[in-house]
This record gives structure tokens, sequence and C-alpha cells, in this order.
């Protein structure tokens, strides 16, 4: 492949080439599940959703891992909170998350391991660091040793003189800059048995283990939102080389959402749930607002912005739709060398998205002159590349419950009035022909009258 990621660890342009020939394999930091999802929360799926698609049009056999986390102190304050068993509360929200997922058309992953079942792994990993005197148990907790990893830091640019690890102070670290493996029990939460006593898992721990369970020591490319760079992934990568694995070889970092310069967070008050924006616009039109800039750019929350992202969705549907119904079934061909080169300059969305529109232009002028063999070449193409963005508009009309369908009946219903205008126009009945045209411009269908007969598209809203 000629893909080329920016890695944040080297802080360069790296070309990519997979640890095992033919497999590409990630691992993408997933929700903890503490409440309803918003649009913050799944841009990274759908970030990854896009490079998972653009590494199998490649040719590879893409293992994708995302993690849920569904034991947290969040969690267990919120369950607490609203009076619901914490194990129900961290359910209810990862199948909300898997909604959003699905709603939104990310491929499922091929696992989607919860902390809680791997704990037996994460025992293990503590054991090899206590051995290799990388961490320490102490107090019924387990810490990482900080300074006895010389290349901490090296991820994030931390220094370690100046390393804070945003945990509450505990008396039983040896250096307060060690940060917590496993935290142990304490009366009415959850607990596993150790070695070192009960207690339950801490949060850098179990992306190290599970990442080794499914990927192996080493792996292709680790994940997830800009805001873990540090702690959470530094300390992923100190625990895990420290303990011999090579882990992650490119690390990819999506940027935020925000809103009014904030990163979108229930605790600023700042969200827009998932559900919420499916109330306002479609999930494909949702898709591409989120896909459509480039990932490490930050996205600032707008109506206006919104809705720009629904009209240009609109005009690539419209395109097709119109040569499909011009012209019949149109397959998915091949992308344009102005697509490829964007995704493969480290998934340049914003230049692959303006290829798709370069081609409907081409595509809509072919349909105006009549040359129905370019337009259809066009559309096959724009299907293509919506493709690999998770956008390609006939698939989200057979995928939608019960869109394909009202597609197809709306089709007969609309081309059995055309033919009754056709008539009429043939007739000189030109009274009749208007208020056809009237009934079906009050429905909110637009036709218009070309070379190769009358062309149809739904109005946007």
């Amino acid at each position: 492949m000629s893909l080329h990621i920016y890695d944040s660890a080297s802080r360069t342009s790296r070309p990519f080439a997979p640890l095992t020939p033919g497999i590409a394999s990630i691992y993408v930091c997933g929700a903890t599940v503490q409440g309803v999802p918003h649009i913050g929360h799944v841009r990274s799926g759908l970030n990854f959703d896009v490079v998972r698609r653009w590494l199998a049009h490649g040719g590879l056999d893409v293992r994708l891992v995302r993690n849920v986390t569904d034991i947290d102190d969040k969690i267990l304050v919120k369950a607490a909170d609203a009076g619901r068993p914490w194990w129900e509360w961290a359910a209810t929200h990862e199948r909300a998350f898997d909604s959003a997922y699905d709603a939104l058309g990310c491929l499922p992953p091929s696992v989607s391991p919860r902390a809680t079942g791997h704990v037996t792994q994460m025992i293990e990993l503590m054991q090899r660091l206590i051995d290799d005197g990388h961490a320490y148990a102490s107090g019924g907790d387990v810490y990482f040793s900080v300074s006895s990893y010389a290349a901490y830091g090296e991820l994030s640019g931390a220094k370690l003189d100046e390393v804070q690890q945003g945990e509450s102070a505990a008396q039983c670290k040896v250096d307060p800059r060690d940060f917590t493996l496993w935290k142990s029990a304490k009366p009415g939460e959850p607990s596993w048995p150790t070695p070192w006593g009960n207690g339950r898992p801490g949060w850098h721990l179990e992306c190290s283990a599970m990442a080794r369970t499914y990927l192996g020591a080493e792996f292709d490319i680790h994940g997830g939102g800009i805001d873990l760079v540090f702690p959470h992934h530094e300390n992923e990568q100190a625990q895990s080389r420290a303990a011999g694995d090579g882990f992650a070889r490119y690390w990819m970092h999506n940027a935020w959402v925000t809103m009014s310069g904030e990163k979108m967070s229930k605790s600023l008050g700042n969200v827009v749930s998932i559900p919420e924006m499916l109330n306002r616009v479609r999930a494909q039109e949702l898709r591409y607002y989120l896909v459509g800039p480039h990932y490490r750019s930050t996205i600032e929350y707008s109506e206006a912005a919104l809705e720009e992202s629904v009209r240009a969705f609109g005009r690539i549907e419209a395109f097709v739709r119109k040569v499909v119904q011009r012209t019949g079934v149109v397959a998915p061909g091949s992308v344009s060398a102005e697509f490829a080169a964007a995704m493969d300059d480290d998934l340049s969305t914003p230049a692959a998205l303006a290829a798709v529109h370069n081609q409907v232009r081409h595509g809509n002028s072919a349909l105006d002159s009549g040359d129905d063999t370019a337009a259809r070449a066009a559309a096959s193409s724009v299907r293509a590349m919506t493709g690999v963005l998770g956008l390609d508009p006939l698939l989200w009309a057979e995928d939608t419950p019960g869109e394909g369908g009202v597609l197809q009946a709306l089709t007969a219903l609309v081309d059995g009035l055309l033919e009754q205008r056709t008539q009429a126009r043939a007739d000189r009945d030109f009274a009749l022909s208007d208020a056809i045209r009237d009934r079906l411009l009050h429905a909110g269908v637009a036709v218009e009258d070309t070379p190769g007969g009358p062309q149809w598209t739904v109005k946007d809203s």
C-alpha cells in the first residue's frame, strides 16, 4: 500500500507497512459506558471505521478490536445515584453505544471485549511487571513504577519531573508519579480476587491486557481520542513495553468535537446526544458531518455546518439516484486517482470528498448532455468512493428499515405520474401536464425535463 499515516509517537508521517503481510491489526479505545453517547463519543468510532474500510479496500484482512470499559469510578457513582446495579447500568449504556455505532453505519468490530471479562489476563500482566521490577504491591493496591521505565514520556512528550497522573493521593505509593494498576476493594464496590488482595482494575491496565489477548504482543495501530495521549496511552505503552511487549507500531489520535470552544463533555453540559441528533437529521447525514473533516482536525459543532453537510450529502444522493432512474442499477466501480491519493495522505477525507463531488459534477454534466454512459461511469465511481467512507447512498437506502421499500414505492408512483404527463404533453394537453408537475412539486418531487426525458429528485426539506 502507499498509505502514509501521521504517527503521534514519532510526530511524523510514516508509510504504513503491516506487521504481518496481508493483515492489519488495530486496537481502538472504545467507550466507558457511563451514559448515553453523544457525537463527541462516537467520532473516534467513525474515524477508525473509515481507516478500517480503506485498509480493507487495499486488500488487507483488518482485525479491529474496540474495547468496552464496563467498570470505572464514574460508572459506579452514576449507577449508585440512579439506584441501579453497576453491571446493569454499564450493560444498558453499552447497548446504547452499540445502537449509535450501528445507526451511523460503523462496521462491527472483530471483537468488542469488556474489561471485566479479562481480569485473568490483567493479573498475568501485573505479575510479569512485578517480577521484572516495574511494579509493586502496597496496601492491597498495585502500582507501576514510572521511574523504572527509562522511556516513560516518549509518546506524549511528558517530562518525568512534571508528571501528574490525575489520580487521588495515595499514601501507599512509593513515588507520587506512579500510576495505579489495581485498586484494592472498597465496601460496596465490585471486586475480584488476586494474589495481592481483592479489588478492581485500573483503567490503563485494561487496554494493555485486552490488546495483547486479541492482537498479540505487538500489533499495527493503536487509536483513540487526542485526550487519551496522556496519561492513558502513555501508561499503556509504558506498562506493555516494560513487560517486554512491542505493543503498538503506529499511534493515531482523532481530535475532539467542541461546542463554544470546549470539548463536548457531560460535566460541562455542552453535549448533543446521538438520539437527539437522529431526530433532526438522517444517520447518513450525521455520518457525513462527522467523517467529512480530517480526523486530526477539531470539529466545532454548529447548526450551519450540520445543515451544509445535509445539503452536500443530498447532492451526492440525488445524482446517484437520478442515474439509477435513467439507466438502471449502477454497481460500485473504481475510486478515482484523486480520491486514492487523498486517502493515502493520512486519510484526508476533506480532499476525498472533494473528489467525490468532482465526479458528481462531471456526472450531472453528462446527464444534462444526454451522455448516459459517462453518467453511469461517474455514478459507479461515486458509489465506490462513498462506500469507502461508509456513505454509499444506495446502501443506506437498503440498510435503513423500510427506506428501500419506500423508495421503490415512490419510484413506481412518480414514474406512473410522469408517464401520464408525457402522454399529456404528446396530446398537447399542457394544462394537465402542468397540473401533474405541480402536484409532484407540492409533494416534494422536483421534475426536470432533459434531452433524455423527464428526471425527478426529492427536494431538500
